[in-house]
């Protein structure tokens, strides 16, 4: 009897386990966007939105793209609009088909509003550069009684 009810159980949760794996998409919206002849750039999403964030949080958020090309994708600057958004760029050229990531660090030392800009100059075909945007609430700290 209990070698039946341990085979029922393993038996659910395999089947819910193969389920939990099929209905995942395997599709992105970078992965929809049509070839390109030459380097292309495709973001997965080209607004990154902080939400509220706490006084002097993680600023961090990475935009990932792919290069939807038949070229290698070389990105030869990238370009924040002001001093308070530090972008890095990957080193290497991207080869037809990768995934790159640049990354943005936004200064939550800023209390209040932003909305920022990111300029992304590269070789891709028909968009030599590329405007992405940050933006979000960083709050005040709580104030103490």
């Amino acid at each position: 009897m209990k070698k039946i009810i341990l085979f029922a159980m393993l038996a659910v949760v395999g089947i819910t386990a193969s389920n939990a794996q099929s209905t995942k998409k395997t599709t992105s919206k970078a992965a929809k966007v049509a070839k390109v002849e030459g380097a292309g750039m495709a973001f997965e999403t080209e607004t990154i939105d902080y939400g509220t964030v706490a006084h002097n949080a993680d600023g961090k958020r990475e935009f990932v793209f792919v290069n939807n090309g038949t070229k290698p994708l070389i990105i030869t600057n990238t370009q924040g609009s002001c001093g308070c958004t530090v972008p890095t760029t990957p080193k290497e050229p991207i080869a037809p088909g990768a995934k790159g990531i640049i990354g943005v660090k936004y200064a939550t030392d800023r209390v209040g509003a932003f909305t920022k800009t990111v300029t992304v100059t590269s070789n891709a075909e028909g968009q030599p550069t590329k405007v992405l945007t940050i933006k979000g609430t960083v709050l005040p700290d709580p104030v103490k009684s």
